[in-house]
């Protein structure tokens, strides 16, 4: 633990004690903060206080946090494909490989430190921090479209479509073998196994339910559109693997070993949070060129 000393400046007069200490901490995250706080080990000039509490220009603030956490909105120059961007919204084109957010095992090199770095880039003497809220997350292994808020409340607006299944996403993926019907569902629950550690079809589980549409199909393979009308974790990996299709790539579902895992986020639309219109969203993925070259049956390189 570590003690903190902050005077108020003007900016944040007669602002939130939370909002002046998120500023402070933009590597903590907020959660973190917030539980700092109802532990009672803020004070304001030499007084317990709550984060709602409204500090004054001068007000002299006294907070002990974990120094070692200190990573999750550290800002790294790590270049963005940016798709689309306005003053609540930033839409990025996610490489392969790119984890979206740190963990305790890695804390750097990750989406939201180049978001944090991007929104932040400009930044002069007073503004205030932008940190990006995720919207939704996307493994390590897939690329595509990926979508953050750039304030709270576009924030709870966007999350809120999302529960409310008023957001569309779409996925390309590349699965073993050749599927004969043009399109389907996939309803299979999907629940974690304890004991392995991991996520699969287990009945009496959540319902997961998952549509398909064949775009193209080659002798080995077949290039399907995807979405997700329910989001478990992992659950187009598990849906295609358990009817037989694995992803291409996907080597943790018995899927054949490729130089990526085939599963792109290749549209998305969703209401924009200023309200009024739809944005859509596409990115094509960067395998579609592989299978088209391989549709004789030959495996894509």
């Amino acid at each position: 633990m570590a003690r903190y000393e902050f005077p108020v400046n003007k900016a944040f007069h007669r602002r939130r004690l939370d909002e002046f200490l998120f500023d402070r901490f933009r590597s903590l995250s907020k959660a973190y903060l917030r539980s700092v706080l109802k532990d009672g080990v803020c004070e304001v000039n030499g007084i317990p206080a709550n984060g709602g509490l409204l500090v004054r220009a001068d007000d002299f603030i006294e907070i002990e946090v974990d120094g070692s956490r200190m990573t999750g909105m550290a800002a790294e120059d790590i270049p963005l494909d940016v798709l689309y961007e306005d003053g609540s919204v930033l839409v990025i084109d996610k490489p392969a490989g790119l984890l979206v957010h740190p963990t305790n095992y890695e804390r750097k090199g990750t989406v939201l430190n180049a978001m944090t770095h991007h929104l932040n880039r400009d930044r002069e003497e007073g503004d205030e921090f932008i940190r990006p809220h995720l919207i939704h997350r996307l493994d390590r292994e897939t690329s595509g479209v990926l979508v953050a808020a750039k304030d709270q409340r576009s924030s709870s607006i966007l999350c809120s479509h999302f529960k409310r299944g008023l957001i569309e996403k779409r996925y390309a993926a590349i699965v073993s073998g050749a599927i004969e019907r043009d399109s389907g569902e996939i309803n299979l629950p999907i629940g974690r196994n304890a004991e392995k550690k991991l996520w699969e079809v287990t009945p009496g589980a959540k319902a997961s339910i998952t549509r398909y549409k064949v775009l193209r199909r080659s002798q080995r393979y077949t290039l399907l559109e995807l979405e997700p009308v329910t989001g478990r974790t992992n659950q187009l990996r598990i849906h295609c693997a358990a009817i037989g299709h694995p992803i291409l790539g996907d080597v943790s579902q018995d899927g054949e070993e490729f130089r990526r895992l085939c599963l792109h986020a290749s549209r998305t639309v969703f209401w924009h949070p200023d309200g009024g219109r739809k944005v859509a969203i596409e990115s094509e993925a960067d395998f579609l060129d592989e299978f088209e070259a391989h549709a004789d049956g030959a495996q894509p390189r």
